[in-house]
């Protein structure tokens, strides 16, 4: 499958959060660095995803936003 998405990092799941609607997926990234992606609990089940399934975070945002106190 090709993408138009640019940001595309590999890794694979380190921890799945199954929750009533919505699956808080943990993906440990190649480089070392962590990233959390919310995804329905059906998306998640047609996936099949379980930890250490190798997966591809796509990135796909037009704004980022930081705050601090």
């Amino acid at each position: 499958m090709r993408l138009s998405t640019r940001n595309q990092l590999t890794g694979k799941v380190a921890s799945i959060e199954v929750g009533a609607v919505m699956t808080v997926v943990k993906v440990d990234l190649d480089g070392g660095q962590q990233v959390t992606a919310s995804i329905t609990k059906d998306a998640a089940e047609e996936l099949e995803l379980a930890v250490g399934t190798p997966v591809t975070a796509l990135i796909k945002s037009t704004e980022v936003m930081l705050g601090v106190e």
